[in-house]
C-alpha cells in the first residue's frame, strides 16, 4: 500500500496507535453529527479493522492521516468501494472524516486531492463519487473544492439507514478523470 505526501500531510497505513485517537475521534458528537451516533471504543476498533481489510482486499481505501511535524493522527481520507446496493453502484467513493481540532485547516481537501490523483492515476479509475447526508454543507463544501459536481438526479435515500430516519437522504456528487485533468 503507498504512502501519499502532500505539502503538510502524510497519507499513510493505520497503525496500532492510531486506535485511541480514532476511538476518541468517533466518540466525538460533533464529529458524528451527520451518522446516527457515536461508536463506542469496540465499534471504532472494529471500523478500524474494516478500513484495514479493504486496503488488504483492493491494495487502496481510507489512509490514516498525519500532519507534518505535527499531529500523529488527525483522521482519515481515501477511497474505497461502495459498500451497500445503489443506482450508481458499483462505484469507488472518496471520504474524509477528520477530528474536530483539525476541522478548518484545508486538510481534507488536501488529502483528497492526493487520493483523487491517486484514483486517476496509478489506480486507473475513471470516475469516483462522494456522498453525505444534504444538510452535511461542510462535507459538501470540500467535494466542491476538489472539483466534483453535484449529481442532482442520483440523490437517493441510503440504504442503510431505516425509513424516516432524518439522515437518510443524500446528496451525490461525482468527479471524472478528465475533470481533474483538463
Amino acid at each position: 500500500m503507498p504512502e501519499l505526501r502532500t505539502p503538510r500531510l502524510l497519507l499513510r497505513h493505520w497503525q496500532e496507535t492510531d486506535l485511541p485517537a480514532f476511538a476518541a475521534m468517533n466518540a466525538d458528537p460533533e464529529v458524528r453529527r451527520w451518522f446516527p451516533g457515536t461508536q463506542t471504543r469496540d465499534e471504532s476498533d472494529a471500523t478500524a479493522r474494516h478500513l484495514e481489510r479493504h486496503f488488504a482486499s483492493h491494495g487502496f481505501g481510507f489512509w490514516a492521516v498525519e500532519v507534518n511535524d505535527g499531529a500523529a493522527f488527525v483522521g482519515f481520507v481515501g477511497l474505497q468501494h461502495v459498500n451497500f446496493e445503489a443506482p450508481f453502484a458499483p462505484a469507488v467513493e472518496i471520504g474524509w472524516r477528520l477530528a474536530r481540532a483539525y476541522w478548518g485547516k484545508g486538510y481534507a481537501s488536501e488529502a483528497a486531492r492526493a487520493a483523487l490523483a491517486y484514483a486517476f492515476g496509478p489506480l486507473g479509475l475513471r470516475e469516483i463519487v462522494s456522498f453525505a447526508v444534504a444538510g452535511n454543507n461542510a462535507s459538501r463544501r470540500v467535494m466542491e473544492r476538489i472539483g466534483m459536481r453535484r449529481d442532482v438526479d442520483g440523490d437517493f435515500e441510503h440504504p442503510l439507514l431505516e425509513v424516516g430516519h432524518p439522515y437518510r437522504r443524500h446528496v451525490l456528487y461525482r468527479v471524472r478523470r478528465e475533470m481533474v485533468q483538463a
